[in-house]
């Protein structure tokens, strides 16, 4: 059946041209089957459609679907949800309240360890809590260098930074304190890294984990990080060099984490697996990327689907529900 369906892209998020990048390819997909409208949310978080300013309540009255291809901030973290339900309008990805759980990483964290789900030990900073000289010490004290630190509400691996030795982790805290409020510390675990993505209600399954993508990132980068993501350099397998259990394991996490933050459709969980110490869960996408270059779209190829397959699915599911 043909829809009409709002490709929405953009933002006002630090991930703004990867949003756009998404959004392209979901037109240019969609486009074939259906009548698609593109509205970009700017920088400046105004709606625009064909060159004009638009209202959200009025332009979704009119339309079966929106596509939501936003990332990061106001479009993964239940702003946009929140706009889009007072609407009534169908949409793709969590309602505001998944949304907002599954962007904030401590709280990922905290319902994480509330259903088992094995993820490094963390710890959350604020600004307010006053003395870098402190924060650095108690932390030096309480994790095995080097750690993680990273912002608790950004997608991308924006802002992401790791710290080897005290002297580097009060720096890194002060530098990332000018720019965000509330960072999350995160034990180090060396070994291999992977992601697992999840599609409902596929191929005769409630919840469909396709295979661990292994991301095997250049030797300019210490870990998956935003230039490891988007400059090409970064090596995907899928399937990975994973033994049977490990795989399975990342395949049974994935859905339990999807099933546990309460998402929608499909998401991408990334892990570590330690050769020492197993597998464990880093975080879980609730709207992952779909560019050609991005992983999940990837994955599907090796289950033997495609790109138009997998987003005609994600249509009449959102709609369907």
């Amino acid at each position: 059946m043909r829809r009409k369906i709002i490709v929405l892209r953009g933002g006002p998020s630090s991930e703004y041209e990867v949003s756009m990048k998404t959004g392209r390819a979901v037109i240019d997909e969609l486009s074939k089957k259906h009548e698609i409208l593109d509205v970009v949310i700017d920088k400046q978080g105004k709606w625009i459609s064909r060159g004009r300013e638009v209202r959200p309540e009025i332009i979704c009255q009119n339309c079966d679907l929106v596509f939501n291809a936003l990332h990061g901030e106001f479009g993964e973290d239940g702003q946009v949800q929140k706009i889009l339900e007072t609407t009534g309008v169908c949409f793709t990805g969590p309602q505001k309240l998944a949304a907002a759980l599954s962007m904030n990483k401590a709280q990922t964290k905290d319902i994480y360890k509330k259903f088992g789900i094995k993820t490094p030990y963390y710890k959350v900073v604020n600004r307010e809590d006053g003395d870098i000289d402190k924060l650095a010490t108690d932390i030096f004290r309480t994790f095995p260098m080097p750690v993680i630190i990273k912002p608790v509400n950004l997608g991308s691996s924006v802002g992401i930074s790791i710290a080897r030795d005290y002297k580097s982790l009060k720096e890194t805290l002060t530098s990332l304190f000018i720019r965000y409020d509330k960072l999350l510390v995160e034990e180090y675990i060396k070994g291999k890294e992977a992601t697992v993505a999840v599609v409902e209600s596929f191929r005769n399954k409630d919840f469909y984990s396709l295979f661990p993508v292994e991301i095997r990132i250049p030797s300019s980068s210490e870990f998956f990080d935003y230039n490891a993501k988007y400059s090409g350099e970064t090596q995907e397998i899928c399937p990975g060099n994973f033994s049977a259990k490990e795989s399975e394991i990342m395949q049974d996490l994935a859905i339990k984490a999807h099933q546990a933050l309460g998402l929608r459709h499909y998401s991408r969980t990334d892990f570590i697996i330690s050769p020492t110490r197993g597998v464990y869960v880093i975080e879980t996408n609730s709207l992952p990327g779909l560019t050609n270059e991005s992983l999940l779209p990837k994955s599907l190829l090796a289950i033997g689907s495609n790109y138009g397959e997998f987003l005609q699915h994600i249509v009449e599911l959102a709609i369907d529900k």
